[in-house]
């Protein structure tokens, strides 16, 4: 039957280099170099932020790679979680997965669309969270329509987006009138502003992780997903560093620290209004490719988590046909309309939506980094395809970083945070409901 149909290897290494490239430079590359350059003294400082965070993403890469390729598997890090804790923490993550942090993600994008899809034309004094809501339900029906369409609206949003940025940063070289270089300060920050700075730059950095929910759909997964990690990091690396030294040359350090739309700022020195404009264009592209993304591999996770738990055996379902996980996209997108609703009620829908993923997000990323350790001892004889380089250092390393992460989403948030770790914990009666009942079966576990 379709419904028990299971993923197909459908996805060729550049497919899920696009998702994962669109899912990652999206909406944060336009907003953070002003926030990031506030905390630099010189222009080499900031092209060292923006280093350190692609060898940061890099090493956790590394450690994705062992695990993708060793467990391909269309619930990513639930499925690694499961083979590491046991049931309780992998469906605490799966249900924060489809509560929290990928709904709570869809949600602060769709918001992003609406305050630049209601400058462009207003729909009233809600016109932000009805565009947002729309947003949503149209790219959950791309999705719905099967993984063609997903994964071809995804390339064609994330051709425009490099496109577009291949222009800002030919303006930024070759036509915007140069500034001084600030040579004079450190290279190397203090403890604060490196703080302060990683914040940011890990936050544009995020959503790499995100190819483990597609390795059971990538052709040859055991050998190519870890391409497809490093093709993605190195692609993400370079696009940044391209783009701050673009910024650096047409602004100076001084006026991408004082701007609050570097981009824009820039384009307009060059274009004039068009200019703003056409970055308008390309933030709303950008967001489109980062919730398209999103859709994609969020729906895996609670397709994974519907297959091991007989209480939400409805999400577990697989359309053949059209090979994607229709139940589990429109629960998905019903919560991410729940969230929208919820974020209409606050002074600002995006940064709620911030403040309501960062603390469990970063907590389970932790907790994958830690399943390295784990596994490798409860199974050492299971074949690696590829293991971590100079292990245990790198996932150590890598689980250091997600620890000062996650300090620093509950130190420097508010209300929202709380918010999220409170739906997380109503996830704890549900698995003891499933415990009181027949308990998980064990089908996507092996």
């Amino acid at each position: 039957m379709q419904n028990n149909s299971k993923p197909k290897e459908t996805l060729s290494i550049i497919d899920a280099v696009a998702i994962i490239v669109g899912m990652v430079v999206g909406i944060g590359i336009f907003k953070t170099p002003s926030i990031v350059a506030a905390s630099a003294d010189s222009d080499s400082m900031i092209m060292f932020f923006w280093l350190l965070g692609g060898v940061a993403s890099f090493i956790g890469a590394l450690c994705y790679a062992e695990l993708t390729s060793t467990y391909p598997h269309a619930g990513g890090d639930y499925h690694y979680l499961r083979r590491a804790f046991g049931g309780m923490p992998a469906f605490l993550f799966a249900w924060a997965r489809m509560a929290v942090i990928q709904t709570g993600s869809i949600a602060m994008v769709a918001f992003l669309i609406g305050d630049y899809a209601s400058q462009i034309f207003c729909l009233g004094p809600y016109s932000t969270s009805l565009y947002a809501a729309f947003t949503v339900v149209l790219l959950t029906a791309v999705n719905i329509a099967g993984i063609q369409q997903g994964k071809w609206t995804q390339k064609i949003l994330i051709t425009a987006i490099m496109l577009g940025l291949f222009i800002v940063a030919a303006a930024g070289f070759f036509m915007a009138e140069p500034q001084a270089a600030a040579h004079t300060g450190k290279i190397i920050p203090g403890k604060a502003a490196l703080g302060t700075a990683m914040i940011f730059v890990l936050l544009t950095y995020g959503g790499w992780n995100e190819a483990a929910f597609l390795s059971a759909e990538v052709r040859s997964s055991r050998r190519n997903m870890v391409r497809v990690l490093l093709y993605s990091i190195a692609t993400i690396t370079v696009i940044y560093l391209l783009i701050n030294a673009a910024l650096l040359k047409g602004l100076g350090l001084s006026g991408m620290a004082a701007s609050d739309a570097v981009m824009a700022d820039l384009m307009g020195n060059v274009f004039g209004p068009n200019g703003a404009r056409f970055i308008s264009g390309l933030i709303l592209l950008a967001a489109l490719s980062t919730m398209n993304a999103a859709i994609i591999t969020g729906a895996r996770t609670n397709y994974a988590l519907g297959r091991d738990y007989p209480l939400l055996h409805f999400l577990g379902r697989w359309q053949g046909k059209r090979n994607t996980p229709v139940n589990a996209l429109l629960v998905q997108g019903g919560i991410a309309l729940l969230l929208v609703l919820l974020g209409t009620g606050t002074r600002d829908g995006f940064v709620m939506m911030v403040e309501y993923t960062a603390p469990v997000f970063w907590f389970f990323l932790l907790m994958v980094g830690i399943s390295i350790f784990v596994l490798r001892s409860k199974h050492p004889e299971v074949q690696r395809p590829f293991s971590v380089p100079l292990y245990p250092f790198t996932p150590i390393l890598f689980c250091a970083i997600c620890t000062f992460m996650f300090y620093s989403s509950l130190m420097y948030t508010s209300i929202g945070s709380f918010v999220g770790v409170g739906v997380l914990l109503t996830g704890i009666p549900l698995v003891l409901l499933q415990r009181g009942k027949n308990g998980p079966i064990n089908g996507s576990h092996n």
